[in-house]
């Protein structure tokens, strides 16, 4: 076999190849007699199996689910792994049947969040001798990270924001506890301050242009946002008192209709007359619309009794 091969493999011309330029093939190394122990095989220690449940997003009886422990390129990277020491060849049935049904649920939970259009799933299984299943997300619409480049484009593209990492992983996470187990990976938390006293917020009223940067906000919302400075003073009690002592001097105050109906009782012979020539003349027609000398034209008894608008004077 030639140390370096004439050209490159037809790969390196597919549009989701990640590298482009002069490129060489890598001389073969000659092969090995005895193939070195992957991590976790044999008596050596497992870091899967010594990990706490804490290390991942999701766990249940028979399978955890973890990811990187920083973001990365993709939308999101995610490990299946089995809780007891297997492999994917040495899985008894039950586990080996329960395998299909959780790799069906965990590409539904990541196909599920926004900008997702396909779930690679991958097993390679030469680093580490615990089973483990990666699943790696495309973005929607990036098409030159389809295919088998895919692992490569995550370490090549700038990562993601961690509030959006973290919230991808809360969101799978509460899918698969949907179907048991349980939620380990939580949303990140609202970042928010609030103002240390009401002078402070006084002091800096907020006007209509703070509100154009709060997407759907309106200057109507603005309007329901007074200062401090702008609210008068309550009256004190003395004030209270004149404005009901003029109140009595003047206008006479609406009166109840209990005190009507005690008043209109006649007390003696002298009260009843007088009831009597007032009932007269609610019942004389020549005083049906009357004028009063201050005001407008009295209306009749029979005139509705209500607003042009409608509603109740």
């Amino acid at each position: 076999m030639p140390d370096t091969p004439a050209s490159v493999p037809d790969f390196a011309r597919w549009p989701s190849f990640p590298f482009e330029g002069d490129l060489r093939v890598k001389r073969l190394d000659d092969p090995v007699d005895v193939e070195p122990p992957r991590k976790g095989e044999g008596t050596a220690e497992c870091s899967s199996c010594s990990a706490p449940d804490d290390a991942y997003i999701w766990v249940s009886e028979r399978w955890r689910v973890r990811a990187m422990d920083r973001p990365t390129g993709l939308p999101m990277v995610l490990i299946l792994e089995s809780r007891s020491h297997f492999d994917l060849g040495d899985l008894p049935n039950l586990l080996a049947a329960e395998l299909g049904v959780m790799t069906v649920r965990l590409e539904r939970a990541i196909r599920s969040l926004d900008g997702v259009a396909r779930v690679h799933v991958n097993r390679w299984g030469d680093g580490s001798a615990h089973l483990h299943l990666w699943f790696l997300a495309r973005p929607y619409g990036q098409l030159q990270l389809r295919g088998t480049f895919l692992s490569l484009w995550d370490s090549i593209l700038p990562p993601i924001s961690e509030s959006r990492w973290r919230e991808n992983l809360a969101l799978v996470a509460a899918w698969l506890a949907e179907f048991g187990g349980r939620q380990l990976a939580e949303p990140p938390r609202i970042q928010w301050r609030a103002p240390s006293n009401l002078t402070e917020q006084a002091s800096h009223p907020v006007s209509v242009d703070d509100f154009d940067e709060i997407d759907g906000a309106g200057p109507a919302v603005a309007e329901l946002v007074v200062p401090m400075e702008s609210i008068e003073p309550a009256a004190d009690l003395g004030e209270l008192a004149s404005d009901v002592a003029t109140t009595q001097q003047g206008e006479p105050l609406a009166a109840d209709p209990a005190d009507v109906a005690d008043a209109a009782a006649p007390a003696d012979d002298s009260a009843a007359t007088d009831a009597g020539t007032e009932a007269k003349k609610d019942d004389d027609p020549d005083l049906e619309g009357a004028t009063d000398q201050d005001g407008p034209e009295v209306p009749a008894a029979s005139d509705s009794a209500t607003s042009p608008t409608g509603s109740a004077r």
